[in-house]
C-alpha cells in the first residue's frame, strides 16, 4: 500500500472512530489493536525460514559448528582479503 493510502486509510479510521459512541465497538478496536501488538515476529516468519532456523539450532546445540575464526580464515584465503 502506498504511504499517501496508508495515512488516509489511517485518517479515515480515526475519523470513524471518533464519531462513534459505541463502547461495544470501541472494545473491539482495542482489542483488535492488543492483539496486533502482542503478535510475535515468529510468526510472521515463512514456515521455510522457521525450519532453517529450527534446525540451525539443533545443529549448534549437536556442536556442528565452525568457530568465527575459522570461517573468516577460510573468507579470507578464499578472497584474498
Amino acid at each position: 500500500m502506498k504511504v499517501m493510502n496508508l495515512q488516509a486509510k489511517k485518517l479515515e479510521l480515526v475519523q470513524l472512530i471518533l464519531n462513534t459512541d459505541r463502547l461495544s465497538l470501541l472494545d473491539k478496536v482495542s482489542s483488535l489493536l492488543s492483539q496486533e501488538k502482542e503478535a510475535d515476529w515468529w510468526d510472521e516468519l515463512p514456515l521455510s525460514v522457521q525450519q532453517s532456523i529450527d534446525e540451525s539450532i539443533e545443529q549448534s546445540d549437536r556442536g556442528e559448528t565452525i568457530p568465527h575464526e575459522e570461517v573468516m580464515k577460510e573468507v579470507k584465503l578464499k578472497y584474498g582479503l
